[in-house]
């Protein structure tokens, strides 16, 4: 590897260097302790001090050095792992370089000629792969000595490395953590103990930050059951999310296929950089916090600060802009933030160059002053532009005239508010989608009703009009801890549509997509899949006491929205649950907005939760576990196994308190929800959990704590609420609620802010991504348990055998996904389908790990006998072997019976296994997991299975000349090295003769005069050994017949002359004979030697490869 041109004095370095080659201006020096004469306490030394050190040469055993004669002064040029790397730059500067250093007068010009050529060098090499980097010399360097130590496969691209201490039992080691796209890596050598750790992203179980007595601060990995600590990093924080970013997207990259889409800078696994982590990472919280769309990225962070009015004071904070949207958010503890879209913007205005402040001047004339703005010149810059190309991108008119369609359009919806929805362009071509929320049609209310909730109702309006005034209303509205204030006491029945949209973000996904929804209607209308067919099945039971849903309206709105989401993300579908939320997103939303709603919910809000293994609830449960062990230590105490707690919340979760609470009073937490997303959910668990404290502790089973919740939820109120009794939803155990005091739900949400409102939700994000590696690790592992009972039925493997078979099958898979994203293995992978389709190889990958497992070194990866193997074991000729196949297999060939075994050989060399030409192409590789599933070809394949009978040796078809010679060649092969292989040979010869003879007496006793069709008649008795002849006469080609009926018997009789065949009976009997072959096949093989073999050199041979 050429290096950056680096002064170095050689006065002490002679202790350290040999000098193996020289000449007039370069020396070729290895390092002591390496290569030949090294080792001894020298090696010791030199390894250690190698290590520890952050050098070329602590792992560069050899470097070339440019020096001119008469000076002390060296510049290292150059440096290699191995002797043939280092010979090869030594070559190149002898053929390229000395010649033309004969031309230069001066030893300056000459040094700076080759320094000159060594960096034109580094830059032509660096130019792809390295431009990213911050330091890219130092990371050159760093990569040198990742690829000597773990000797990964070249693709495997370094992300970023620290120096840190690894905690192997209670003795810390000094040494370098590597983190690559798949793997984490560990490399310490301290005086002769070497430690070196390599663990894929895929295996980790735990990633968090831990401390303790003796370890400070460390960050705490679980991986195999085994407990790693990485401690004395200068970057702790920086290193774990690094690590929490790769192993996230390793898990959604290779099992959760479901959530891993619209991730372009990590679309490309070779191509990821540490910058492209954390700028992925902020861009996440960034969206997380202001309700964004997942297309937006955060571009530009600027400290600055704002003029709140309704305080009359600057409020520090952070100015973060993306592509469409500008957002403020302080940092004074006042939680004041706002979002700004760029389309709202009319103006940037600078009035004060020296107190660098900048004003942004919004619809609804409401301006925005951001002062201290250090770099405000090039951001007041960045907001017109962006704000020109979103408010015209298809014109080219010049600023005043756009400034003035701009202000004319402002009078006009400031004279007309009701036309406030066409600002967006939406369009209004169809009559069928409702534009009215079912609960204004169903229970509009009576302005002139004076009753007292009425009357409370007309306050918490005012409220909130107040509030508007001060704050502004719509999607430039300050969020402020009033806001919220005014949220844990109610919403209006007439506000509530409007602040879900608000508060979700979803009145930018519909601003920013005019017509969206109404297409999809129009698209979906008609179509017919799983998820359309479920949807009918579950429109009658979403919310049936509501009058909204007992009439054609509500059903068929109902039906239009979930049929479109459905059409929108095929991958989630429709999902029970959806429909409980979507009907409650109706009575307060429009149509299209109770559309965009759902989005948000689903893709935003509550990720993962609604696709097939509904992850994302299972991930915020177990955050609602440790949050249970945080805040509710007695129940704890008594409750050690809090999985109950998981198996009760879910619905809680999924349907955010609708399925238990009633209507009225579960709006009221939905409202929480879309201001505070999931922390909402989870703090109000946690006061449902602590108000019945006592009666949870004294319960005797889960039975009985389920009653006492469900009691609980019967008789949760809310009093302020002005819907009548026709349209509040009838509890379950209305009869048993005088027993049981009622609870108000406002009460109820106050107390659960004051009490567990203290964590913030960037806390509930930490935990959700930690718990997430467990959740899907534990799916994985459930996985695995049910292929391993079901193949264990029918193989003699032993569980810990068929468990580390598993692994490595798993493992192969991967391996074949870790640098590519079109990988066969890769795009068939499907969580939903059946455990043992889930993973599978293809052909490639099939060889690979079959190379490493068979027991008779028979098979080399570019073998064609592998594509034979191959070929017979994939019953179903889909160009993808699955585990239960795979296991059949090897069982055959390590446990079988003798006759078992030759039988596997043998149809090895039959159609379809032996198929030529040989060209190792799976011609049939269908799609898997797309579309509708085919559940009449599931139930058909299922009984073929049951109804498969056990295939005997006399069903074997015979074996031709082409095969039989081949059949030859492969027993020669499997006997190739073994202690006995002449004997064997000489057997192999013996059979092979002894076939020939009797097929040729054979032959000569059909040769008489008897016509061809009957000439097989004498021959049955002509020999113990042979079969049946019209299993023989069956067996030979159907052209002998044709050619018979066309050229006669003389015909017949050349043709049989060239032509012969074996039965399965002929070739087993034979074999039998020779005490030598059948003692090999009967040899025990150890296949545990082989699994532990195969654990280690199958990430090698992918290297070598």
């Amino acid at each position: 590897m050429w290096l950056k041109p680096e002064e170095i004095l050689l006065k002490n370095a002679f202790k350290l260097w040999v000098t193996e080659k020289d000449n007039e201006y370069f020396v070729l020096q290895r390092r002591r302790g390496y290569g030949e004469g090294g080792g001894g306490l020298t090696g010791l030394l030199v390894g250690t001090l190698d290590t520890v050190l952050d050098s070329t040469s602590k792992v560069a055993p050899y470097r070339i050095l440019h020096h001119t004669p008469d000076s002390q002064v060296y510049w290292s040029i150059a440096c290699g792992v191995t002797k043939e790397e280092i010979d090869q730059h030594w070559d190149w500067l002898q053929q390229n370089i000395m010649r033309t250093l004969s031309v230069f007068d001066s030893t300056e010009d000459i040094t700076s000629f080759v320094q000159g050529k060594i960096r034109g060098l580094i830059a032509e090499e660096g130019k792809t792969s390295l431009v990213l980097e911050d330091d890219p010399e130092k990371f050159r360097e760093a990569l040198l000595r990742f690829e000597k130590w773990f000797e990964l496969p070249a693709q495997e691209k370094l992300v970023t490395y620290y120096s840190c201490s690894y905690w192997k039992g209670k003795v810390p080691c000094q040494g370098w953590l590597y983190l690559s796209t798949n793997f984490l890596c560990f490399y310490s050598y301290l005086l002769g103990a070497e430690v070196k750790l390599i663990i894929s992203w895929d295996e980790i179980w735990r990633l968090e930050k831990t401390s303790n007595v003796i370890l400070t601060e460390s960050i705490h990995v679980l991986a195999h059951g085994e407990d790693h600590y990485f401690s004395m990093l200068l970057h702790l924080n920086e290193t774990f999310v690094i690590m929490e970013q790769l192993a996230n997207y390793s898990i959604k990259r290779l099992f959760d296929k479901e959530a891993f889409q619209g991730e372009p800078a990590l679309s490309d696994p070779l191509q990821i950089t540490k910058r492209g982590l954390e700028a992925h990472a902020k861009s996440e919280q960034f969206r997380a916090f202001f309700r964004l769309p997942k297309e937006e990225n955060l571009l530009e962070v600027h400290e600055s600060f704002l003029w709140v009015p309704f305080s009359h004071f600057n409020t520090l904070g952070k100015i973060c802009l993306s592509e469409n949207y500008l957002c403020f958010a302080s940092q004074d503890g006042s939680q004041c933030h706002i979002i700004i879209p760029m389309r709202e913007v009319v103006n940037v205005e600078k009035p004060d160059s020296s107190s660098r402040a900048l004003t942004v001047c919004v619809r609804g004339k409401r301006a925005l002053r951001f002062s201290e703005v250090r770099d405000y010149q090039r951001l007041a810059n960045t907001i017109r532009s962006r704000c020109g190309i979103s408010a015209s991108p298809q014109h080219s008119a010049s600023s005043e005239a756009i400034r003035g369609e701009c202000q004319s359009l402002i009078n006009h919806f400031e004279d007309n508010p009701e036309d406030v929805t066409l600002m967006v362009g939406q369009k209004d071509t169809s009559k069928t989608v409702s534009t009215e929320a079912l609960m204004t049609v169903f229970h509009p209310q009576d302005v002139e009703n004076l009753d007292p909730k009425m009357l409370k109702e007309k306050m918490k309006e005012q409220s909130w009009n107040i509030h508007f005034s001060e704050y502004g209303r719509g999607t430039s509205m300050f969020f402020t801890k009033k806001t919220r204030d005014l949220i844990v006491r109610g919403v209006p029945e007439s506000l509530r549509g409007e602040l879900w949209m608000l508060f979700s973000g979803a009145v930018n996904d519909m601003a920013t997509h005019p017509g969206y929804y109404t297409e999809l209607v129009e698209q979906s209308l008609g179509t017919s899949t799983l998820a359309t067919d479920e949807i009918e099945r579950d429109l009658h039971r979403s919310l049936p006491e509501h009058p909204a849903f007992q009439s054609d309206t509500g059903i068929s709105a109902l039906r239009r929205v979930l049929t479109a989401y459905a059409y929108r993300n095929p991958k989630i579908g429709y999902c029970q649950a959806m429909n409980i939320l979507t009907s409650v997103l109706l009575l307060y939303a429009k149509e299209e907005e109770a559309f965009w709603l759902l989005v948000a919910v689903c893709e935003r809000m509550l990720p993962d939760y609604f696709n097939r293994r509904i992850i994302g609830a299972l991930v915020d449960q177990a955050v609602f576990e440790d949050l249970i062990r945080e805040n509710l230590p007695q129940l704890v105490e008594h409750m050690t196994d809090l999985s109950f707690f998981s198996s009760v919340s879910l619905s809680w979760f999924l349907t955010l308190f609708i399925s238990v609470l009633p209507i009225e009073s579960a709006v009221n937490v939905v409202d929480c929800f879309f201001y505070d997303g999931i922390k909402a959910i989870l703090q109000l668990g946690l006061a449902v959990l602590d108000y019945n404290m006592e009666a949870l502790i004294t319960c005797n089973d889960d039975a009985e704590a389920v009653t006492i919740l469900n009691r609980f939820f019967d008789s949760v109120t809310n009093k302020d609420s002005p819907l009548p009794p026709t349209v509040q939803q009838a509890s379950v155990g209305n009869n048993d609620k005088a027993s049981h005091v009622s609870v108000d739900i406002s009460e109820l949400i106050r107390e659960a802010y004051e009490k567990y409102g203290h964590f913030r939700s960037e806390e509930v994000e930490s935990s959700r991504k930690r718990n997430k590696l467990y959740v899907i690790q534990t799916l994985e592992d459930t996985t695995k348990q049910n292929v391993i009972r079901v193949v264990s039925q029918d193989v003699r493997f032993t569980a810990s055998q068929l468990d580390e078979l598993y692994n490595l099958f798993k493992r192969q898979h991967f391996l074949s996904c870790y640098w590519t994203m079109k990988s066969p293995a890769l795009l068939h992978h499907d969580p939903s389908l059946a455990y043992l389709e889930q993973y599978q190889l293809g052909f490639q990958q099939f060889s690979e790990l079959f190379s490493l497992l068979e027991p008779w070194a028979f098979c080399t990866s570019k073998s064609t006998l592998s594509l034979w193997v191959f070929r017979l074991i994939d019953e179903n000729q889909d160009g993808l072997i699955n585990f239960k196949e795979f296991c059949y297999a090897l069982d055959t060939l390590y446990g079988g019976s003798f006759t078992n075994k030759l039988k596997f050989l043998f149809k090895l060399h039959l159609p379809p296994a032996f198929d030529l030409p040989e060209d190792g192409v799976i011609r049939k590789s269908p799609e898997r997991g797309r579309g509708k599933v085919d559940l009449q070809a599931y139930l058909k394949q299922w009984q073929n299975e049951i109804l498969k009978k056990e295939e005997t040796i006399k069903d074997l078809p015979r074996i031709n000349q082409a095969q039989f010679i081949q059949f030859s060649k492969t027993l020669y092969n499997i006997f190739h090295g073994d202690p006995e292989e002449e004997s064997l040979y000489r057997a192999v010869a013996h059979v092979t003769s002894l076939l020939l003879r009797m097929e040729e007496v054979g032959r000569r006793l059909q040769e008489p005069t008897s016509p061809p069709p009957e000439a097989t008649k004498p021959a049955s008795t002509t020999t113990s050994v042979e079969p049946s002849s019209t299993e023989q006469a069956s067996g030979i080609p159907k052209t002998s017949d044709a050619s018979s009926s066309h050229n006669g018997q003389q015909g017949a009789a050349d043709q049989s002359a060239t032509d012969w065949s074996f039965s399965f009976e002929q070739v087993l009997a034979s074999l039998l004979n020779e005490p030598t072959i059948v003692s090999f096949f009967e040899r025990h093989v150890h296949i545990q030697t082989k699994l532990g073999q195969a654990r280690v050199a199958q990430l090698k041979l992918k290297a070598n490869k």
